[in-house]
């Protein structure tokens, strides 16, 4: 006889569940290995291909992208460029989606948001060091030209850091009267005038030196000093005021 056929059971009057738990993979160990490895000994135990690991982990929560990290870095060629691309390249690379762009293109913004915040309120003659850094920052990887200006008041501090056109692989429209309509507007002192070369040879164009040579002459009728045209390409840059352009 069995005396426990009609035992009430402890579990009765609980509604039981099964409570299924993620079962750890090999991408979650090597993700926190790396998150791990970068919290403890910094950014540079991390090699390039395993920073932009990093990045895309809040982008693609679950798969490896190592892949993905190779095949960006292959593309453009260094972690600068990957960042400096332009979203429409970077969306030709397969499993580049919104989110990875997205991504990429926030922490290029912090970069560049970065640097500037060395050279705002400043003068900037005492911190050349600074405004070469942002400079480069800002357009050393750029895949088109742009020009910026740089709006200085009477102490040479920056009031204002514009982009005033983009253009084409070689060439970036400018008009000196819509550059001294501006530093008048912003009641400027003096500028600083920049652009960069995708091809990466900052060497100046006879272009280039006419269209510095008319803004000079436009700021002289107007007591707008031009105190430089720096020229960014993808490792060094060019002063007009050190080749004694200006």
């Amino acid at each position: 006889m069995n005396h426990f056929a009609e035992a009430p059971s402890l579990f009765d009057d609980y509604d039981l569940q099964v409570i299924e738990r993620p079962v750890p993979t090999i991408v979650d160990g090597h993700r926190q290995r790396l998150r791990d490895r970068f919290t403890t000994c910094g950014a540079t135990s991390v090699a390039d291909y395993e920073l932009l690991e990093l990045l895309l982990f809040r982008a693609i929560p679950r798969l490896d992208v190592k892949p993905l990290a190779f095949a960006l870095l292959k593309a453009f060629g260094d972690l600068n460029q990957v960042l400096a691309a332009s979203p429409a390249r970077l969306a030709q690379i397969t499993g580049c989606g919104a989110a990875v762009i997205t991504e990429l293109k926030l922490v290029e913004a912090a970069a560049h948001r970065m640097a500037r915040a060395k050279l705002m309120q400043r003068c900037v003659i005492s911190s050349w060091s600074a405004v070469i850094d942002y400079c480069h920052t800002t357009m050393a990887h750029r895949d088109t030209e742009q020009f910026r200006i740089l709006f200085l008041d009477t102490k040479n501090t920056l009031i204002a850091d514009e982009e005033h056109g983009h253009g084409t692989l070689d060439h970036v429209p400018v008009y000196p009267r819509e550059v001294m309509k501006r530093a008048l507007e912003l009641n400027a002192a003096s500028l600083i005038l920049v652009h960069n070369h995708p091809s990466g040879d900052p060497t100046p164009s006879d272009a280039d030196i006419a269209m510095t040579k008319q803004i000079e002459a436009a700021g002289k009728t107007l007591s707008i000093t031009l105190h430089d045209h720096i020229i960014i390409g993808k490792s060094r840059e060019t002063s007009f005021r050190e080749w004694g352009l200006l």
